[in-house]
This record gives structure tokens, sequence and C-alpha cells, in this order.
């Protein structure tokens, strides 16, 4: 399945892009040292078939013209529907004989699929570097590792006897809350109007393993996000 991103935000990130490559290379002449950044963010995880939509903020130093050091969070909200074929290859051997065995002694018809709508709230968290390209007056490229934690809160919603007594069976809790690291790269653009605010469009994409136990395998996910930063504490260039 291919990455989506929100159509609007995909459209001003694309306009930014072509903006900058037609700019004059002039370069930039005040930095600011600090900045914080606010906006809406979209998580796309294909393999889980889920999409979250939240918040994301970013708070940096620009040690030098050309790295800044910042700490990043983010979280989303979404629905998907879960099936066995996201979980281990032991369960998933389990459940089948489980849901066979009703089928033969009628309990349950033929047909019947296991599907389990699930509610997912993630967070992430992230320090570390940022590589500043500043070579364009008008726009600031930056690219980065992204390297931190995520939490994701999973809580199903079974529709039917057998499914309700499968989650019962998998997450008595009702709830699953899990924590790991991840792994990735990311990237973006400010536009600069004034030296003091930006409309900022980034994309990363990280790889992470939660649940171990009851997912099969790790996932990719992409977080795209655009909002407004606004940059404060001084002319670093002027010193």
């Amino acid at each position: 399945m291919a990455l989506r991103y929100p159509s609007l935000a995909s459209a001003l990130f694309v306009c930014l892009v072509i903006f900058a490559a037609a700019s004059a290379p002039a370069q930039q002449t005040n930095v600011q040292r600090y900045d914080v950044y606010a906006g809406f963010a979209d998580f796309e995880t294909p393999w889980l078939n889920l999409n979250q939509r939240g918040f994301h903020t970013q708070e940096g130093y620009n040690w030098k013209p050309w790295v800044a050091v910042g700490f990043d969070y983010s979280e989303g909200t979404g629905n998907n529907s879960l099936t066995p074929r996201v979980l281990t290859p032991a369960l998933q051997q389990e459940l089948a004989l489980e849901i066979g065995a009703l089928k033969q002694e009628g309990a349950i018809p033929a047909n019947y699929q296991l599907v389990v709508p699930t509610h997912a709230y993630s967070e992430t968290f992230a320090l570390g570097p940022q590589l500043m390209i500043r070579h364009y007056k008008p726009v600031t490229f930056f690219v980065r590792p992204s390297i931190g934690t995520i939490r994701q809160r999973v809580t199903p919603h079974p529709t039917d006897p057998v499914s309700t007594a499968i989650v019962a069976q998998l997450i008595p809790a009702g709830t699953k809350v899990d924590y790991e690291g991840f792994y990735g790269f990311g990237g973006g653009l400010d536009w600069n109007p004034t030296p003091h605010f930006s409309v900022r469009a980034q994309n990363d994409l990280v790889y992470w393993k939660l649940f171990d136990g009851l997912l099969a395998q790790g996932t990719w996910t992409n977080r795209f996000s655009v909002g407004v930063a606004y940059h404060f504490g001084g002319n670093i260039l002027a010193h």
C-alpha cells in the first residue's frame, strides 16, 4: 500500500519546493538562536492500515548556522480493523484451530472472519541534531536522523462474542500500552516570509516494532507535518 499524505498539506509542500527551486541563491543573513514550532501531524502505517492525525511540536537551538539541536514531540489518534494476518505465526495458528473448531461445531457460520476494530493513540519523543541548508534566502532546507521513542496505546472494540472472547484472551486488561525505540530519517523546509516567522512542511519515515509477542513484525510509519515556526533569541550571524 502506498503512503498517503493529506491532500492540502501535500499540495502546500509541493508548492513550497517549487518556490524554493525558483528562488535566487542568496545566502541568509539573519538566523535567530531559537525556534518553536507547532502544527498538524498525520501518521500513516500501511501494514496496519492505520492512519492517525494529531499535533506536532518542536523546540530548537541553532548551535551553528548549519546545525541545530532540538526536541521533537508528536501525537496522533486513529482507528483501524485488525485481522489475524498481523499477529505472530504462533497466534495465527492457535486462532485458526479455535475458530475452525467452532465452525465444525456449528457455533459460528462457516464463512466467519475474525476482524477487530481498534482505536490507537500514539506519541513520539525524539532529541537530536538537524543539518540546516541556508543557501536560499527565503527558504531553509533541513535533514535529520529520526531516532527516539514511540508510545502506543491500543484499545480493541470487538463486535461479536467470538472476537470478544479472543480479545479477552490476548488482552485481558482491555487495552494495551507499549514503549519502544524507533529509527529512520526526516527532513523538510521552512518558507521564511520574515526572520521571525516561517511556514514549515516536513516528513519523517521511521521503523518501529511494538507489542512483541502479538504483532508478527515491525513496520514503517510516515509522519507528515505542516505548521508555523517562530524564531527568536538574536541573530547568531551578527556575533
